[in-house]
């Protein structure tokens, strides 16, 4: 009866455990390689989009529009979501890890949602999924820095 009480209990352990793991998020600043290879899913390339930063910038200052709403209440700043870069550099899985009100977050999913493909990250040349934060700015023309 015991056994089975600690294998009921070591059960949702062991599922856990089988889970793939979830993809890495990369900190500014922290792209150097690493002593003896580093992590196996650690890219040593950051993912890209086409243009780099500048060209973001004027992506979404084509495709956002500052909801009404948020423009009567005078809200500004910026909306975080996370995404993944795919091993084929599509976007994927788009959240708002930071909102900023209903209004501004709907919109930036939009806009992320039309997103071209990005250079994928890649580890040994070797492309792989990699998240990303990705600010989306509103009615305050802050200069844009992805945090990869």
């Amino acid at each position: 009866m015991r056994h089975l009480l600690t294998l009921l209990l070591l059960a949702p352990l062991a599922l856990h455990a089988q889970q793939a793991p979830p993809p890495t998020v990369l900190r500014p600043g922290k792209m150097q390689p690493q002593a003896y290879g580093g992590a196996a899913n650690r890219p040593d390339k950051a993912p890209q989009f086409p243009g780099g930063a500048p060209a973001l910038g004027v992506f979404f200052q084509q495709h956002v529009k500052y909801p009404e709403a948020a423009r009567v209440k005078g809200i500004t700043g910026n909306v975080l979501l996370t995404a993944v870069v795919g091993a084929d550099g599509t976007l994927s899985d788009f959240k708002v890890a930071q909102p900023l009100s209903p209004e501004c977050d709907a919109e930036a999913l939009r806009a992320a949602a039309l997103l071209p493909a990005w250079q994928p990250g890649s580890r040994k040349g070797v492309p792989l999924p990699v998240m990303i934060q990705l600010p989306v700015p509103f009615g305050n023309g802050d200069i844009l820095k992805v945090t990869k």
